[in-house]
């Protein structure tokens, strides 16, 4: 979480996935959500509406069964950020704020 906080968004991907990869089934839409986060800020960073569009549906999806908290992630902020984010993308930019895990 630490990568995500400082914006370094590639590499939070890559530990992520690492994760993902290595948990057990009913761990891993938790996993992959927080890997969709952390590609859509990337995805704005890089101007990629339609790709950041995309990753914050997936997140959302992925993470709303594990609200409101889970392995001491608050998915509940975590998902209001991603709908913040959302209105934002929706309304024609890409300046997201930072998340805040």
């Amino acid at each position: 979480m630490d990568l995500i906080r400082r914006g370094e968004f590639f590499a939070a991907h890559e530990e992520l996935e690492d994760a993902w990869r290595a948990s057990p089934t009913e761990e891993r839409d938790f996993y992959q959500g927080l890997v969709h986060v952390t590609v859509a800020w990337y995805q704005a960073g890089r101007g990629n509406r339609v790709g950041c569009e995309r990753q914050l549906e997936k997140a959302a999806r992925r993470l709303g069964r594990y609200a409101p908290e889970h392995r001491g992630v608050a998915v509940a902020s975590v998902l209001e950020q991603v709908r913040v984010a959302a209105r934002i993308v929706a309304a024609g930019s890409l300046e997201l704020p930072p998340p805040q895990l």
